[in-house]
């Protein structure tokens, strides 16, 4: 059967339960259709790079599913008719990600406080030139 990454984002006035609510009867009508649900991720709430229907904020879930693309049809029917989802996106894949997501994975780096290669100045980066400001303020500045 195809392999699919599906994420929906779901309005930010609902509660964590009423999301999860919403991806329980998503995964049933995969189900019911013959797919299965191989990972569920819930994401949290996060911040919106812009307005969507008047939120600024919204839940994302990921859902990897091995189904017939009916299934996914049926879904974002169901998505299309609900007024608690803003977006969804359903991608075909070739195979399915195991393990933790790149979302779940970068809280984890945050949790740690690490920030992989963009750490401080250093490295081959060289002493910083003086600004133009700093250069028209040494040469204006003498009368």
């Amino acid at each position: 059967m195809p392999l699919y990454e599906h994420v929906y984002l779901a309005r930010q006035d609902l509660s964590v339960q009423q999301v999860e609510e919403l991806t329980a009867k998503l995964s049933g009508i995969i189900t019911e259709a013959g797919g299965k649900i191989t990972k569920n991720e819930y994401w949290g709430l996060k911040s919106l790079s812009y307005r969507i229907a008047k939120n600024r904020k919204s839940h994302l879930t990921l859902l990897n599913v091995d189904g017939p693309s009916a299934a996914l049809s049926e879904v974002e029917r169901q998505e299309r008719i609900s007024e608690d989802v803003l977006r969804y996106l359903t991608i075909r894949v070739e195979e399915l990600e195991e393990g933790p997501s790149a979302m779940m994975r970068k809280s984890d780096r945050d949790d740690r406080g690490d920030r992989g290669d963009r750490g401080g100045r250093g490295g081959d980066r060289g002493e910083r030139r003086p600004r133009r400001d700093d250069e028209a303020a040494d040469v204006g500045g003498e009368d």
